[in-house]
């Protein structure tokens, strides 16, 4: 008899859709516990311009859980933001969590706005075990995403397709894979899952509001200090850049290379951008049941 598969919820959507908040409703209704799927949420000190849940490290069940709203929360702020943590490190995080919660006799639910690390725990998608290569890294490190994506097209034809073409790190990843296997392989997908996936959608209009409304409160709430405090920590520029625009714009900021003007702006517009390219992403699934909360 075929093996029965688990079943577990996934929440996607673009940025300032409102996941999150909907995700813990949901966790309460259905006795349900939060696996964030989220590339910076996983990272210590990353709390207002990765947005974060404010949550708490307490013990709970005899283990020492994530608190948000009375629902224990998975992946999130374990990691120092000096390391570079993979998908494919996500993806055993992930699953161990399925594990746990289901012991627990609770329900699995899967949120966040990083694709990648949503379909490589849906879909079971194998990554392929090629090691860093640092002198490689270095040198395509100073090319723009432009030069990168048009690389990897010559390289890999398939791969560009399915890659984001803004998305610097990914981009130097797969040339990296390319130059180790002279391609890269085409993802082999062992699913171990019944994903029943939920997307939150937010008409335009109310979307643009929703993110001038976040970036207003990030910016309140300490965004400039927080980055001044990464820095503190010993993260380099280019480290801090990495992290993402919420980190980067905020470090030209305190470098005086942009105004607080210019900041808010930029920061704005880099949101509605990063939305756009999620809702690209999630509408190739036709899995995905669309609901606007």
């Amino acid at each position: 008899m075929p093996k029965i598969k688990s079943k577990i919820i996934a929440v996607v959507g673009p940025t300032a859709s409102g996941k999150s908040e909907f995700a813990v409703k949901l966790a309460k209704k259905i006795g349900g516990e939060i696996i964030s799927a989220d590339s910076r949420q996983v990272y210590t000190h990353l709390n207002i311009g990765s947005g974060k849940v404010p949550g708490r490290w307490r013990m709970a069940d005899g283990r020492r859980q994530f608190i948000y709203k009375g629902i224990a929360h998975h992946c999130i702020d374990f990691v120092s933001p000096r390391k570079k943590f993979t998908v494919a490190e996500f993806k055993q995080c992930a699953e161990r969590a399925i594990t746990t919660i289901y012991r627990s006799g609770k329900i699995p639910i899967l949120v966040g706005g990083t694709g990648f690390y949503i379909r490589a725990v849906v879909d079971g998608v194998a990554f392929p075990p090629v090691p860093p290569n640092e002198k490689l890294r270095r040198a395509l490190e100073k090319k723009s995403t432009e030069e990168l994506f048009a690389m990897l097209k010559k390289k890999d034809s398939h791969r560009v397709k399915t890659i984001e073409q803004k998305n610097k790190r990914r981009l130097i990843r797969a040339l990296e894979i390319v130059a180790s296997l002279g391609r890269v392989p085409k993802p082999r997908a062992v699913t171990k899952y019944d994903a029943k996936l939920i997307g939150i959608r937010r008409a335009p209009e109310e979307l643009k509001k929703r993110v001038e409304k976040r970036i207003s409160e990030m910016v309140k709430r300490g965004l400039v200090r927080e980055t001044r405090k990464l820095k503190a920590l010993g993260l380099s520029w280019k480290r801090i850049y990495e992290l993402g625009f919420e980190y980067r714009l905020p470090a030209l900021y305190v470098q005086k290379k942009i105004s607080k003007e210019e900041l808010r702006e930029q920061l704005i517009r880099e949101s509605l951008r990063y939305a756009r390219r999620q809702m690209l992403w999630w509408k190739r699934d036709r899995r995905i049941q669309w609901i606007s909360p």
